[in-house]
């Protein structure tokens, strides 16, 4: 049984998405297939049904499941018994590329050059809990809901990072001409954020958001990446976005985006670092430090740092073990 088709099965078994699970494991969506093919085939059942909302698992898939997770644990303890962890990169999920937690770890690379990184994007905080006690990375950035401990007893989070936000717009739309904006003066428009999906963090986010500030938040249609969004925005007289105070707003033709200064309270999205307690990599305490000294506070402190700023952020973003 190839160790690397079982890797591939649960990884599609627990992301519920060949593309989920290809970006979780580093390789291309065909590979995974391939690979959950060979091990079906090899074990002479369906292990997975493929639907319109991705792949769920067979009564034989089910029943594997937890055997497989089993053989994963052992491979790695068997490896872990004869030989240190390899000298390879510190493997860190950014979520995606753009976005706060990319830049702290580029901040981090240029403090630290000697030690060699590698970035994946996976789907969220709850992705990157199942990456991070299946070993199949280091380290994670997002906004988990509930405590990464209920995942796994090992796993621990600490704040990372409060991403202040700016409104978007295009050079023709009624507030082009203002340099900052409240939110109530947000409240007549539509915020595009296309791709929201129930169950994602960032839906969470902008749900209580639109909550607490009576905004309309429109989270339909396909992401297409931040370039597309940023040319519907700036090609708009009635779209408004948000962005992270670091992101960049260029477009390849036409003319530039607006970027407004939203007055307090400002909405900042709350980075919590994620990482397992036993993970050997020598490299790991080096990010956990740096990550420390930039972060808006300890666990305790985090709620307090923020509202001193004039922030706002989802009520207990920081709270034990998130």
């Amino acid at each position: 049984m190839n160790p690397e088709a079982v890797r591939a099965f649960v990884a599609v078994a627990e992301e519920g998405q060949f593309r989920y699970a290809a970006g979780r494991l580093g390789i291309s969506q065909q590979a995974v297939s391939k690979r959950v093919a060979s091990l079906e085939a090899s074990l002479g059942v369906a292990l997975l049904r493929r639907v319109p909302s991705g792949a769920v698992l067979t009564d034989e898939g089910r029943t594997f499941l937890p055997h497989a997770r089993s053989v994963l644990a052992a491979i790695r303890r068997a490896a872990a018994s004869v030989r240190p962890e390899p000298a390879r990169p510190l493997r860190v999920d950014v979520l995606r590329p753009g976005l706060a937690p990319a830049g702290l770890l580029h901040d981090f690379h240029r403090d630290h050059p000697g030690v060699p990184l590698e970035t994946v994007t996976l789907e969220g905080a709850d992705a990157a809990a199942r990456a991070l006690s299946a070993g199949e990375i280091d380290a994670a950035f997002g906004y988990p809901r509930r405590p990464v401990a209920l995942t796994d007893p090992r796993l621990a989070a600490a704040p990372a990072r409060l991403e202040e936000f700016d409104a978007v717009v295009g050079a023709g739309h009624p507030l082009a001409g203002a340099r900052t904006v409240t939110l109530a003066g947000l409240a007549p428009y539509t915020i595009w954020m296309p791709g929201l999906r129930d169950g994602r963090e960032w839906s969470d986010f902008y749900r209580e958001l639109t909550a607490v500030f009576g905004l309309t938040v429109d989270g339909g249609g396909p992401d297409f990446g931040w370039p597309a969004l940023l040319d519907t925005v700036a090609d708009s007289r009635t779209l408004v976005t948000f962005a992270g105070r670091g992101t960049r707003l260029t477009r390849d033709a036409g003319p530039p985006p607006r970027r407004l200064r939203i007055a307090p309270p400002t909405p900042a999205y709350p980075w919590s670092v994620l990482w397992h307690r036993d993970n050997p990599h020598p490299s790991l305490p080096a990010l956990l430090e740096h990550v420390r000294a930039t972060a808006p506070g300890q666990a305790g402190q985090a709620g307090q740092a923020g509202q001193a700023r004039g922030l706002w952020f989802p009520t207990g973003a920081f709270g034990p073990g998130r």
